[in-house]
């Protein structure tokens, strides 16, 4: 990973305006913001620039507005639940260029905080054109750069920015940053990759790129079955994609070149019915899933062996449950997995790293999402970056 500014190169800022790309792209309900995670994510790094003197605004996007102005999409909606936050009030401009935003940056004093509109109102804002680029620069000193999440979108908000005006990454981008390079940049061997979740299809690049930069992948959830089918085992009638049994293999060998040990799980809880505490749910070795029986989580003895695989290593890249983890019993394997990286994390053996929706799900309800060493909340950009892509919003940081 390439070297970047991040606000510790700020030099002083009182009285200059600062453009802070945030997430502010929130969970709604009747018009009401029902989780602020992303907000106190922003919240450090937008307080940091307020204390220091700058005249702080923020950009967002919200929703899908397609370059068309919608009133359901427009950010004056989260102005309240971002004031909670941030314990500050904040003012709503209804612009994000012109005339409008050069008139708030003038009513702003040192210190204050306003929250432009949708940048997605705006055609060009996808299309990072370069007109609304300058035209939104022109109203601004600097840029910072604190949405992951959006990272792996060429925008003009995301990424124009980076190019018109010097460009510093916030504090959780850096830290977003800082934990991946030690994940995969830079990791301390030998490193671990757990990939669960339902298809193959999914995260095919990412299991390709994987096999080539780790020593353990551990493959669990329903893209787990696609593996064994690929190696001769009938799963029932499990879950699975059988049309990608050959890419399957192809990927068994890429690792075996490379390699990496590919741990699949030999034994398996199985059910005839996917429901919660089914009568007919036993565990058994892979060979013996009848052909009525469906797989929904990895076995406790095959557990205990991964738990062992993970004592001898130093890095850890988790992204994806190891079984249906909604329904119980289903969630036994990725929580007694979870809890081991977890205690490996606290003692100091073990650097690590999750993201994804549901693996934020999973190890929350596992009740150890505080102890790994950095869950990130941002989803497409998590995955491209377990691909190995370069992230357009982290590239156009770079000095």
């Amino acid at each position: 990973m390439s070297a970047f500014k991040t606000l510790d190169d700020l030099g002083d800022v009182t009285g200059k305006v600062a453009l802070v790309r945030v997430d502010l792209n929130l969970p709604m309900q009747d018009a009401v913001v029902t989780d602020d995670t992303r907000i106190r994510a922003a919240a450090p790094t937008v307080l940091e620039l307020a204390e220091k003197g700058a005249k702080v605004l923020l950009l967002a996007h919200f929703g899908r507005p397609k370059g068309e102005r919608v009133s359901t999409q427009s950010l004056s909606m989260v102005v309240g639940a971002v004031e909670k936050v941030l314990g500050k009030e904040v003012m709503f401009v209804p612009e994000i260029a012109g005339d409008v935003v050069k008139q708030a940056v003038g009513i702003l004093r040192a210190g204050d905080i306003a929250i432009l509109e949708n940048t997605r109102f705006w055609k060009g804002e996808e299309k990072n054109d370069p007109e609304l680029v300058k035209a939104i620069a022109a109203n601004a000193d600097f840029y910072v750069n604190d949405a992951f999440s959006a990272a792996h979108r060429a925008h003009a908000t995301t990424e124009g920015l980076a190019h018109v005006l010097p460009a510093y990454a916030g504090r959780s981008m850096q830290a977003e940053l800082e934990a991946l390079d030690k994940a995969l940049g830079k990791p301390e061997k030998p490193v671990a990759a757990v990939v669960g979740g339902a298809k193959v299809s999914s995260k095919l690049d990412v299991l390709k790129h994987l096999v080539t930069q780790v020593d353990h992948l551990i493959i669990g959830g329903g893209m787990a079955n696609t593996f064994l089918a690929a190696k001769g085992v009938d799963v029932g009638k499990s879950l699975c994609e059988h049309d990608l049994t050959g890419t399957a293999n192809e990927i068994l060998d890429t690792a075996d070149t490379a390699g990496c040990t590919v741990h699949l799980p030999y034994e398996v809880v199985v059910s005839k019915e996917f429901a919660a505490n089914p009568p007919s749910l036993r565990a058994c070795n892979v060979h013996e899933v009848a052909a009525d029986e469906m797989i929904l989580d990895v076995g406790p003895l095959a557990v205990e062996a991964l738990s062992d695989v993970l004592k001898t290593c130093r890095t850890l890249v988790w992204n994806g449950p190891l079984g249906a983890f909604e329904t119980v019993p289903f969630d036994a394997a990725t929580v007694a997995l979870a809890k081991t990286a977890a205690a490996l994390t606290r003692e100091g053996s073990l650097v690590s790293v999750a993201g994804g929706g549901d693996t934020v799900a999973a190890l929350n309800h596992a009740g150890v999402a505080g102890d790994f060493s950095y869950i990130s909340t941002a989803g497409g950009a998590f995955l491209e970056w377990m691909e190995g892509k370069e992230l357009p919003g982290v590239a156009a940081l770079s000095v």
